[in-house]
């Protein structure tokens, strides 16, 4: 099965598909020209513009691929897609303010620490370590941030010793920290209520320097899986609505209860719903600030 990934450009999504033949991501043309033109009707513009430059002799017309990519009404249709130095070639053939923006992202998002780390999100889902994390233990959530991390931050899978905030709030004291998540592991987690007070306890917690967010969603997932045979729909759930949600959280847990429950699923084991919530959990973390505080 080709593995498909979710990007995200000026918080619009631009699908990609993996190909083992040609060893490479392929990009939605699509998507690509919805971003760069605030197209109402991308596709429309899509096929204008492929017939133009094919009277013109362009090799884009010749170099494109169709895969199987899941549309807006959930079904999956056939769509043209070009790989990044076909795209370079698209961007010349299409006028937009955004292009010198749009190439510099796609040519760096998979190469700095996120993109790294999302890969190996990625291969989670094949991956034996599933079968062998504690679920719902401190000791499962460092296994999954070391997974990873690893090889990207010194200081993967590791409970940090120094104080951290982030917009102004304090998560919990480093020196209180092994009590702290000693408290959390206890938590009862045999309905969907009670998970999700361990998760937003642990969230607020916050036990690792960086990469708390995306490494206990997939705990949190974890856990559901488990207990409930549910898991969250992580495409389903607006970046603000979860950031605004969390953040009231550490006050009152009702409003990220109502959001995540509506978006629960009983497709565990399906790869498309996996891959779709690993590129929503880094999405959400995307110029997400974290400060270092004196202990």
């Amino acid at each position: 099965m080709n593995k498909i990934s979710i990007r995200f450009f000026d918080d619009k999504e631009v699908r990609a598909v993996w190909d083992d033949g040609s060893s490479k991501w392929w990009f939605s043309v699509a998507d690509i020209v919805g971003v760069l033109t605030d197209s109402k009707d991308p596709r429309k513009y899509w096929t204008v513009l492929k017939t133009r430059l094919k009277k013109s002799g362009s090799q884009l017309t010749t170099n494109f691929s169709q895969f199987k990519l899941t549309a807006e009404d959930g079904k999956k249709r056939l769509t043209d897609c070009l790989v990044q130095d076909d795209i370079l070639l698209l961007v010349e053939s299409v006028p937009s303010k955004k292009a010198t923006k749009f190439i510099k992202w796609l040519t760096y998002s998979d190469d700095n620490i996120d993109g790294k780390s999302k890969s190996k999100a990625y291969a989670l889902f094949d991956s034996s370590l599933l079968d062998t994390i504690e679920v719902g233990t401190v000791k499962g959530l460092q296994q999954i941030h070391s997974y990873l991390f690893g090889g990207l931050y010194d200081f993967a899978g590791q409970i940090r010793k120094l104080n951290i905030a982030k917009g102004g709030f304090q998560f919990a004291k480093a020196r209180f920290l092994p009590k702290t998540l000693g408290t959390i592991e206890q938590m009862p987690e045999t309905t969907f209520e009670e998970i999700t007070d361990k998760y937003v306890e642990m969230n607020v917690a916050h036990p690792f320097m960086e990469g708390n967010g995306r490494s206990t969603r997939i705990w949190l997932d974890l856990i559901l899986k488990k207990q409930l045979k549910l898991c969250v729909d992580w495409s389903l759930i607006d970046k603000k609505d979860y950031l605004a949600t969390m953040e009231k959280s550490v006050a009152s847990s009702t409003q990220i209860k109502a959001l995540l429950k509506q978006a629960l699923t009983d497709k565990i084991n399906d790869r498309e719903v996996f891959m779709k919530g690993v590129d929503y959990s880094y999405y959400y973390e995307q110029e997400d600030d974290i400060t270092e505080d004196e202990e």
